[in-house]
């Protein structure tokens, strides 16, 4: 069933790729491009919000795959439109003033913090879902109490502000996230099958569900990148980037696989951490460290090619998730 989701999604998303593209064209919803990124000048113009494509037909495809009780998944699904919908505010108010700053950033802070902390609270008092996460690499499981509410709410403060500094090439963030949706669903299915009695099928069916919507997700995901890969004709813009964060945050944090993000996710992880270095050597010393942060835009600035960063970024994640299923003893 996952793989039919995944199917009808691609071919829906694949049909409306090319109705959103010149809807944005015709609304002259295009992408600036910072003055400093000389690299990115030709790319000035090309429509943006393209994570609409994959985020309207993953949430409606998703409904017809779900069963059982529908709580745990719609709300997956109400957070992945929810901060789609933030992020398109920002790409809009751009857009709209012909400016690079959309929403400030306290703005954009305060409705992610809000967000996960309903999140975090639904969690810790779910029954289903509760306060115990997975170690990496093992079928056993930590207890955080009450500590799991703080803990979700720094699991969605940290990776939809990765995810969201990670787009910054064509097809960058859109590929990282594809793999990672995929690698997650799997691990969350290898745990199901051998962890779980039969006695808890209810919660079963509710881990099924968050697998399911990971595999829609990933088929909307495949025919984004096709009208994204260099040279994009579209970009996900803060409409995608920030929904895509949300959904990984609110999926791992619900299946209890929330330590699989930095280890799977590490790109993103080098995209934050890459940033904060930047910024806090150069309060201290008024030098930088890398040419530009991200990471990816140091890459591109020392003189290597955008689609052979791409390639490395999606090969690392892969390689990082085929380590994962060997050392979980999925293979």
């Amino acid at each position: 069933m996952n793989i039919l989701g995944f199917l009808i999604t691609f071919i829906i998303s694949i049909i409306l790729a090319p109705i959103i593209i010149k809807i944005a064209k015709k609304l002259k919803f295009g992408q600036n491009i910072l003055g400093y990124v000389t690299e990115h000048s030709v790319k000035q113009g090309t429509p943006t919000m393209g994570g609409i494509i994959f985020i309207i037909p993953s949430i409606i495809i998703s409904l017809f795959f779900l069963k059982s009780n529908l709580t745990i998944p719609i709300i997956c699904l109400v957070v992945f439109l929810g901060y789609g919908i933030i992020g398109f505010l920002d790409d809009f108010i751009k857009i709209k003033f012909k400016r690079n700053l959309g929403l400030r950033p306290y703005q954009k802070i305060i409705f992610q913090v809000l967000i996960a902390i309903i999140v975090s609270f639904f969690a810790y008092n779910n029954s289903l879902i509760g306060s115990s996460i997975y170690l990496p690499f093992t079928l056993n499981k930590i207890d955080l109490g009450f500590f799991i509410v703080p803990f979700i709410i720094i699991v969605f403060l940290a990776t939809t502000n990765s995810v969201n500094l990670t787009d910054g090439l064509d097809g960058l963030a859109g590929g990282v996230s594809l793999i990672f949706f995929i690698s997650i669903s799997l691990i969350s299915s290898f745990c199901l099958n051998f962890y779980l009695p039969a006695s808890m099928q209810e919660y079963i069916y509710q881990m099924e569900n968050l697998n399911s919507i990971c595999w829609c997700v990933s088929g909307g995901l495949l025919a984004f990148l096709v009208f994204n890969f260099y040279p994009a004709k579209i970009f996900m813009g803060d409409t995608g980037s920030l929904a895509l964060g949300g959904l990984i945050a609110v999926v791992c944090c619900f299946n209890g696989t929330s330590l699989y993000i930095p280890i799977i996710g590490f790109m993103f992880v080098l995209s934050a951490v890459s940033v904060i270095i930047q910024v806090l050597y150069f309060k201290k010393t008024k030098k930088r460290i890398f040419l530009m942060a991200p990471f990816h835009h140091h890459l591109q600035l020392k003189g290597m090619y955008e689609t052979k960063i791409v390639f490395i970024y999606i090969v690392i994640t892969i390689i990082l998730a085929l380590a994962s299923f060997v050392l979980l003893g999925m293979v």
